[in-house]
């Protein structure tokens, strides 16, 4: 009998659950040649449920029987990350990375009695394609995609609830929960971002075990907190924080802050979030001091202010008000000058700019979160932040020291933070003029967190649209009619020989 007899016709061969035209093509390339070497590999998690959802996925991860070592044999374009947690980053043109792992199993599930202390702190059995989808999160995120034959392979209902819109733990919600007290935080963010209902059972484990995410490494929680405002969702995630009791755990000073103030500052600010999505949705994806900068927002400025807070900002006297300008102006000249020192210093020696790759074995290290869940090393801070609303100072400092926020960031919040009684028209700056201010770097930032609080409140249309035409580089003498002083004698700034500007002098001084 010839093989055409044996093969089936393609009119006859169902349609694909995925169009092969949404599968990013090289991911596919990665998938079917670990398959040409003898291993099994799918597409997995995020992307298979984004792609059934019709949603554009960030990026695309696989899952393969090939142990790191194989993978990194069969790809010349490889390296291995992780000390312990190994996986594979593939790279492409353009700075594409694939990422791929091993399957596992979880490791508690070889136990035959469960520790009182469930949190995963290693997480390197490697395991089957079924064992490595019942060790994930969520049944949404548990599904896998054979390429090749068109279709998804479902190990725990997760295509049930991805039609029943519902946002469900595999397994026990309580055992999943104190393995990795992140996956709240996880669960959250899909349910916002995918207009989810939070499965009844995984809202109440939610709840029960929302005071253990402090045991989780603090830039991991950090860096899903940003997930969270950066989703395109940030005001539904910010609802669901303060449903489960999270937001009292994460930023004791905003929730304390906003319970004070009662419901319309909450509101205030979940406008302020709407207005961020929009930006999002968009496709402008705001930097990390801009997040930073929107959710610490509400806060008083005031860093000595304790008791209880005024629920309307008094007009401060004269002499008051002058002090209050002369404060700002000196701390916004001193990052100011902070940020122009890093940006003449040794490159070699300099931050790393915003956005740029962190060191791979970083990301995974366990204490980090490149696995599903670890406890606190003995050298890392846990999670701390004050418990009474403070000044964003204060919460940005205690970041820095607790949850390795990089200082460059926090200080680009503190200019963002600062710079915004200034654009309102509620400060002056004394010593520079309004264009020397538009050329500060973090100016375009400010004038976005602004904008937000404008979408916020109804109010300073006006005083926006002033420092828009500004920007925009318009006629500016409407704005230089409205400074009480004039400008001539203001700072001006002149051009080195290297091209890089530097603050100069005014002369006669």
């Amino acid at each position: 009998m010839s093989t055409e007899a044996h093969s089936v016709s393609p009119s006859a061969k169902a349609p694909p659950e995925i169009p092969e035209e949404l599968l990013d093509p090289d991911a596919v390339k990665v998938v079917r040649r670990l398959r040409r070497a003898s291993h099994q590999a799918y597409l997995v998690g995020g992307c298979v449920r984004d792609l059934l959802l019709r949603i554009r996925p960030k990026d695309f991860d696989v899952a393969t029987s090939a142990h790191p070592s194989q993978v990194k044999d069969t790809f010349r374009n490889s390296r291995l990350i992780g000390r312990r947690f190994r996986l594979a980053h593939i790279f492409f043109r353009g700075g594409k990375i694939i990422e791929v792992s091993t399957f596992r199993a979880n490791p508690l599930d070889e136990l035959q009695d469960l520790p009182q202390d469930l949190l995963i702190r290693h997480d390197n059995v490697f395991g089957s394609a079924e064992e490595d989808a019942r060790r994930r999160d969520f049944t949404i995120n548990g599904l896998f995609y054979d390429v090749d034959d068109g279709r998804v392979i479902d190990y725990v209902g997760g295509k049930d609830d991805l039609r029943a819109r519902l946002i469900r733990t595999i397994g026990n919600p309580d055992v999943r929960m104190r393995e990795d007290p992140v996956r709240i935080l996880r669960a959250i963010r899909f349910a916002a971002k995918c207009a989810f209902e939070l499965e009844p059972n995984t809202l109440s484990a939610m709840r029960a075990h929302v005071h253990e995410i402090p045991r989780c490494a603090p830039p991991r929680v950090l860096e899903e907190v940003l997930k969270l405002i950066r989703s395109g969702a940030s005001r539904r995630s910010f609802e669901l924080l303060r449903e489960v009791g999270a937001l009292r755990i994460l930023l004791p000073p905003v929730a304390a802050y906003l319970e004070r103030r009662g419901p319309e500052e909450a509101e205030r600010h979940l406008r302020a979030l709407d207005a961020l999505d929009e930006h999002v949705r968009a496709g402008e994806i705001p930097s990390d001091a801009v997040l930073l900068a929107t959710l610490l927002a509400p806060l008083p400025r005031d860093a000595a202010r304790r008791g209880p807070i005024p629920k309307a900002s008094q007009p401060q006297p004269p002499v008051a008000a002058e002090k209050a300008d002369e404060e700002l102006e000196r701390e916004l000249s001193a990052l100011e000058a902070s940020a122009d020192a890093s940006e003449t210093e040794d490159p070699a020696q300099a931050p790393l700019p915003e956005g740029a790759l962190r060191e791979p074995a970083d990301l995974h290290d366990e204490r980090l979160g490149g696995n599903p869940a670890f406890a606190v090393g003995t050298d890392v801070q846990p999670w701390s932040l004050p418990q009474d609303a403070v000044a964003p100072d204060i919460v940005l400092s205690e970041m820095v020291r607790t949850a390795r926020l990089p200082r460059r960031i926090a200080e680009r919040s503190r200019m963002i933070l600062l710079a915004q009684p200034i654009l309102s028209g509620e400060r002056r700056r004394r010593r520079s003029s309004p264009q020397a201010f538009v050329r500060q770097s973090y100016f375009p930032e400010a004038l976005a967190v602004f904008e937000l609080s404008v979408a916020a409140t109804g109010q300073g249309h006006e005083q926006l649209a002033k420092w828009q035409h500004l920007f925009a580089g318009q006629d500016l003498s409407h704005v230089q009619a409205d400074e009480e002083r004039p400008q001539a004698g203001a700072p001006r700034k002149r051009r080195s020989r290297g091209g890089r500007r530097r603050r100069g002098r005014p002369k006669g001084r």
